[in-house]
């Protein structure tokens, strides 16, 4: 357990000191170049492209979990520190949060005076059009975006990394690596125009499911309104992805705002866009409810132990009572 916790707190500490590596030294970007290696047409067909798209989902995000689980087993052979920094470093690869929080921040602060530098940095953290986005539009694009990445940019690895760690760093730092890889694919591959990534989406859509909840339920956590992932459950389908709806919406219901992408989706409607007041709220929010996922994850690395031993236990019970019962059958 302890051994975790520091392995967790060094990742952490590394995200607060250094943010995210540049872009060409990142190992998420090479990996991004591969995807765009394999983005082609395989075929004219819809169907074997889909079939096409299938073989990628599958293999392709095996490669960053065999290469960093393997990373981390060799670090673990010069010892249990150097096996520590090497998962520690696995994990901080494959979350974010300070670039997440800065580039939000720097958003909502830009809004109040310069539209111009709003339209461009927002570019960071959605994907729509953003030229004519007004102030209180590009708020909420960055609100959105803070609370959707709280779930694929730190509960999804996170989460996974936690539950395995006390039992396999080595397996952690793998999972972690996996569902970035299905993140990333799912980022780049998963349009309804590209047949290529249908399956990459569902994928993502399943590995998801779970993380999205838990981040909803953070941020109501966090601001101290458990009724705001209640109130969210009528908005938290509007959105197309089946999953980032929910942490969306309990953000926009715990801060009572709208948030809104036009012509898609409209979360809490009764509401106003965020005020620059509340832009700052929500980026506050979402690092409070980043802080009540890293404690969740802490918790359940605390409690894997226990469960391990206590199955162990059931388990060695009742082969001794299965070894009992043969030996008085033969006895007989």
């Amino acid at each position: 357990m302890l051994r975790t916790l520091a392995v967790v707190g060094l990742a952490f500490s590394l995200d607060l000191l250094l943010g995210e590596l540049p872009t060409a030294a990142h190992p998420v970007a090479w990996f991004g170049r591969l995807v765009g290696a394999v983005d082609r047409p395989w075929s004219d067909d819809e169907r074997r492209q889909r079939l096409a798209g299938v073989v990628i989902a599958v293999l392709a995000p095996l490669g960053p979990a065999a290469v960093v689980g393997g990373g981390v087993l060799a670090a673990s052979s010069f010892g249990p520190m150097a096996g520590g920094i090497a998962a520690a470093f696995a994990l901080f690869l494959t979350t974010s949060l300070r670039s997440l929080l800065d580039l939000t921040a720097d958003v909502v602060g830009a809004t109040a005076g310069d539209l111009e530098r709003a339209r461009d940095r927002v570019r960071g953290l959605v994907g729509r059009e953003t030229a004519t986005l007004s102030a209180g539009a590009l708020r909420s694009a960055a609100v959105e975006s803070a609370a959707e990445n709280l779930a694929d940019g730190l509960v999804a690895t996170l989460i996974p990394f936690a539950i395995l760690a006390p039992i396999s760093l080595p397996a952690a730092a793998a999972a972690a690596a996996w569902v970035k890889g299905v993140n990333t694919l799912d980022s780049m591959l998963g349009y309804p125009s590209k047949p290529i990534g249908t399956a990459s989406a569902r994928l993502d859509d399943l590995v998801m499911y779970l993380p999205a909840r838990l981040a909803a339920g953070a941020i109501a956590v966090a601001a101290v309104d458990p009724g705001a992932i209640v109130r969210a459950r009528q908005w938290a389908r509007a959105p197309p992805s089946p999953n980032s709806g929910w942490p969306m919406a309990t953000l926009a219901c715990a801060l009572g705002v709208r948030l809104e992408k036009e012509n898609v989706y409209v979360l809490n409607p009764d509401a106003d866009r965020p005020t620059l007041a509340e832009g700052e709220r929500a980026v506050s929010l979402v690092g409070r409810a980043a802080v009540v996922s890293i404690l969740v994850a802490i918790v359940l690395a605390s409690a894997v132990p226990e469960l391990a031993g206590g199955f162990e236990t059931y388990w060695q019970s009742m082969i001794a009572s299965s070894t009992g019962s043969i030996a008085g059958v033969q006895a007989e």
